[in-house]
C-alpha cells in the first residue's frame, strides 16, 4: 500500500499518518520529520536545509527526491508507505510516479485533508503551546509563509492527482477519530 496524504501545514497529515502506522504497520515518510531530524543530527543534509526550513520555504526538489528514493529503498519490506507532505510540487509528483514504477510499486490511494486555512494558524499555534517538542517553524509568521508557499507550489498537484487518480477529499476540520475512520474505510475498501 502506497498512499499520499495531501493538505496544508497543520491540517492533521502527521497525526493521521501516526495512527495508520500503529494500525497497519505502514512506514510514515514525512519530509518535514526527515528534514528536521537531519537538522537536529547536524547531517550534511541538515546543514543545507536548516535555513530553508526556518524561513518557511520549500527545500529543493532534487534533494527531496533523493531522500525519498533512499527512504523507499529502506522501507521496501514494509506493508505500506504513507507519503506525508510529499510530493509538494508537480516535479515531485512526477518523480514519485517514476520512483514507484522503478521499484515495481503503485500508488494506491491519494487523500486530501480539506481544511479552513484561517483556522489552521490557530491550530498550529495551539500545537506549539501544547507540544513538548518545539519546532522552529511553529510561529504565526512562518505558518503564514508556509500556507502561502503551499497555495502557490503544492495546490496545483491536487489537480494533477484529481485527473490521474481517484482523489479522495476528507473534511480535515472533523475530529481526529472521524478523519481516521474515513481514511481506514478507504484503505479497507482497497484491501
Amino acid at each position: 500500500m502506497n498512499l499520499i496524504l495531501l493538505g496544508p501545514p497543520g491540517c492533521g497529515k502527521g497525526t493521521q499518518a501516526v495512527n495508520l502506522v500503529k494500525k497497519y504497520n505502514y512506514c510514515q515518510l514525512s519530509t518535514g520529520d526527515i528534514l528536521r531530524e537531519a537538522v537536529a543530527n547536524e547531517t550534511q543534509t541538515g546543514k543545507i536545509v536548516k535555513d530553508v526550513l526556518a524561513s518557511g520555504k520549500l527545500v529543493d526538489d532534487g534533494l527531496i527526491i533523493k531522500i525519498m528514493e533512499e527512504k523507499i529503498i529502506e522501507t521496501k519490506s514494509k506493508p505500506g508507505r504513507i507519503f506525508d507532505g510529499f510530493p509538494r510540487t508537480l516535479t515531485q509528483a512526477n518523480e514519485l510516479e517514476g520512483l514507484l514504477k522503478r521499484f515495481q510499486m503503485e500508488l494506491n490511494l491519494v487523500i486530501e485533508l480539506v481544511v479552513d486555512q484561517h483556522s489552521l494558524i490557530e491550530r498550529i499555534m495551539k500545537r506549539a503551546q501544547e507540544s513538548e517538542e518545539k519546532r522552529e517553524d511553529d510561529n504565526s509568521v512562518i505558518v503564514e509563509k508556509r500556507l502561502e508557499v503551499y497555495n502557490r507550489e503544492t495546490k496545483p498537484i491536487i489537480d494533477f492527482y484529481s485527473s490521474k487518480y481517484n482523489l479522495n477529499k476528507i473534511d480535515g476540520m472533523q475530529g481526529i477519530q472521524e478523519v481516521s475512520n474515513t481514511i481506514e474505510n478507504l484503505i479497507e475498501s482497497i484491501h
